[in-house]
């Protein structure tokens, strides 16, 4: 197993400033413990709707950049809330593009889920959903530590920043264990 350093793509599934997740994933760099270095994809903001004819001309820069910052990771973590008890469109158009790529950029990859939420469950459906849909694309999914971040404004103050020492700490553990998995896949 190499110890060499590993780079983590976060892919947050949220728009919104204040969204809970988006402080999630901001906290993760600080979080990394060392020789792993977690790093913020392209914004999922200009990636426009699927459409295969849109594909058909070509696929958008944004698209291109995305799938390009996968592949180069050693490992993705996707921090996302919960939308009607699922994956949010944001996310799903977003991996529907990728997915559409060559050389399948989601394909083998060490991949983590978490999400934030105000209710208890902490986006547990939507990380079934997305479970889902990663064992079709082949990405190899971390399965613990979970991360549910429930009662996340408890837990993130009024600046965005994550201050509850357990999430902190229980994040940082994930990450732990996503280092190994990615390790272990690497040979």
């Amino acid at each position: 197993m190499s110890d060499r350093p590993l780079t983590f793509l976060s892919i947050t599934g949220s728009l919104r400033r204040g969204s809970y997740n988006a402080a999630i994933a901001r906290a993760l760099p600080e979080l990394a413990p060392d020789g792993i270095r977690v790093v913020a994809a392209p914004s999922l903001r200009d990636i426009p709707l699927y459409d295969a004819d849109l594909q058909a001309e070509g696929f958008p820069a944004a698209v291109t950049a995305l799938g390009e910052a996968i592949r180069a990771a050693d490992g993705v973590v996707i921090v996302s809330p919960e939308y009607n008890y699922s994956v949010p469109g944001v996310l799903k158009n977003a991996i529907d593009w990728i997915s559409r790529l060559p050389d399948q950029p989601f394909a083998g990859k060490p991949l983590a889920i978490q999400s934030a939420s105000m209710g208890v469950l902490g986006g547990a459906r939507m990380q079934y959903h997305l479970r889902q849909i990663f064992v079709f694309l082949d990405a190899r999914i971390l399965n613990k530590p979970e991360i549910m971040v429930g009662q996340a404004q408890n837990k993130i103050d009024a600046d965005g920043q994550l201050t509850d020492a357990g999430t902190r700490e229980f994040l940082g553990k994930q990450l732990v264990a996503l280092a190994a998995l990615a390790r272990q896949m690497a040979g």
